[in-house]
């Protein structure tokens, strides 16, 4: 009988879960997936949940149901990756032959003032937080987004439309999506235009106020309420451990997804730092799934005597929403470097939802083993 533990319910954590739990079924394995919510949170929407729209609920329970997977709600304490084992909040302790690391990564928040008086998505009950403070706010209110990433640029787009009558000031080191083709990030800047979003490139904040940022310069920008999107790293937990991290705090991991320092520990999505020719894989949704899907597969075919092979993986899109009714998609190579090709408008609305859509659909396929091992190869755009 082999224990197989997995940390964290989210994309990753749930693709892994069912997938290694259908695969070794006949040959005993237990599986235990440990999450600290009960809530299955789609975090690619939460810039939509922190403008108070109301998004369908779904129990992890719901989600793993008929898979023989054991769940359990629960923070992580501590993790012993020499003992296998892990220490919840509430005292327990759960041995582990095999441990899959999903807890994805936080928000960065080693500038002066983030934790006190900035909002984050870290969680869905952090979304809901920023919704609730911006009905607060009267019209005229300034609402300051920090990152101009395409999480900040989303952010901006969605907060703009849904509330048009606040001030939205978005803040990038650079030019907000910065990673889009030439004539795809001039659509995205005349749409920012068009939505009121003021932008203010190439500042960087060195300290959030209760009702301000302070920029390097020393210029103050009041806001009464702050988003905080500039970058995310991964838990203390995993370097507390001892398991071998970057500098970002991600675990590293060899080709098969198993930690250098500890092979009996795969780590997958944002919590992990994968080797790939083109450099190191960023956390998306695009690679999110396929991580967890090859952990699984990996770890599955150990036990059944299969031979495992070395995660590959290439980019596809890079799909931005800018509101309910617009968005830009641009198409990229394997390494994440823009083509030619892009999308906007009402059809890029339509691709971005149907990418981007619940991955519900394909845990449910999970479930009944219709995802060949290395189906996701084909499709990188899978759950997003």
């Amino acid at each position: 009988m082999t224990d197989i533990l997995v940390l964290g319910a989210g994309y990753t954590g749930l693709a892994a879960a069912i997938r290694v739990a259908t695969r070794t079924r006949r040959v005993g394995a237990r599986v235990t997936l440990v999450n600290a919510s009960s809530r299955f949170t789609e975090r690619l929407r939460l810039h939509q949940s922190a403008t108070g729209q109301r998004l369908a609920d779904h129990s992890i329970e719901d989600v793993i149901a008929g898979t023989g997977i054991r769940f359990v709600r629960a923070r992580v304490a501590a993790l012993d990756p020499d003992g296998h084992r892990v220490r919840l909040a509430g005292g327990e302790v759960l041995a582990y032959d095999k441990l899959i690391y999903a807890l994805g990564a936080v928000t960065d928040t080693s500038v002066p003032g983030v934790t006190e008086h900035a909002h984050t998505y870290d969680d869905h009950d952090a979304a809901l937080r920023l919704a609730a403070r911006l009905e607060t706010l009267a019209d005229g209110g300034t609402v300051v987004v920090a990152g101009g990433g395409l999480t900040g640029v989303e952010s901006a787009a969605e907060l703009a439309e849904s509330h048009p009558g606040l001030r939205v000031v978005l803040l990038s080191r650079g030019r907000p999506g910065a990673m889009l083709g030439e004539r795809a990030q001039a659509y995205l800047d005349r749409a920012l235009a068009r939505l009121g979003v003021r932008v203010r490139q190439d500042v960087r904040v060195t300290k959030v106020l209760p009702d301000a940022v302070e920029l390097a310069d020393g210029e103050l920008i009041h806001s009464d309420a702050t988003l905080w999107n500039a970058g995310t790293r991964g838990l203390p937990l995993a370097a507390e451990s001892g398991l071998e991290t970057d500098e970002r705090g991600r675990i590293v991991v060899d080709p098969f997804l198993r930690s250098v320092s500890h092979p009996d520990v795969y780590a997958v999505g944002d919590a992990a730092a994968v080797p790939l020719p083109f450099g190191v894989l960023h956390g998306t949704c695009q690679s999110g799934i396929p991580t967890g899907l090859h952990a699984g597969d990996t770890l599955a075919d150990g036990l059944l005597g299969g031979r495992p092979r070395p995660f590959r993986f290439g980019y596809y899109h890079q799909p931005v929403s800018l509101g309910r009714r617009d968005a830009v998609i641009q198409f990229v190579r394997p390494d994440d470097s823009p083509r030619r090709g892009y999308l906007t408008g009402r059809w890029a609305v339509a691709y971005k939802e149907t990418v981007s859509g619940s991955p519900l659909p394909t845990f449910r396929l999970l479930k009944r083993g219709l995802v060949p091992v290395g189906a996701f190869r084909l499709s990188a755009g899978l759950g997003g």
